[in-house]
């Protein structure tokens, strides 16, 4: 009997062996599929990233632009003004 008691007992302690070995893959398996799913996340982040710097960019140039065009008008005017207060003195 302490013999069958024994193999019992070695089959019950390798079926929790193997039942602790089933959770730490199982734990494994969704810890991957978690890093994958914050890998794919992280190069979302990134790419908006990227396409919000090259949009800021893009409105940086335009602001510039509008500006030098802000300026330009300004002279134009101030040289229109003098031009017809030149006319209207004589």
């Amino acid at each position: 009997m302490p013999a069958d008691k024994t193999l019992d007992q070695a089959l019950a302690e390798l079926a929790a062996v193997i039942g602790r070995l089933e959770n730490a893959v199982d734990m494994r398996i969704e810890h991957q599929r978690q890093n994958s799913e914050i890998e794919g996340e992280v190069r979302r982040v990134h790419e908006d990233r990227a396409r919000l710097a090259q949009e800021l960019d893009q409105s940086q140039f335009r602001a510039n632009r509008l500006e030098e065009v802000n300026r330009e008008v300004s002279r134009r005017l101030v040289t229109a003004m003098e031009t017809i207060r030149a006319v209207l003195d004589r």
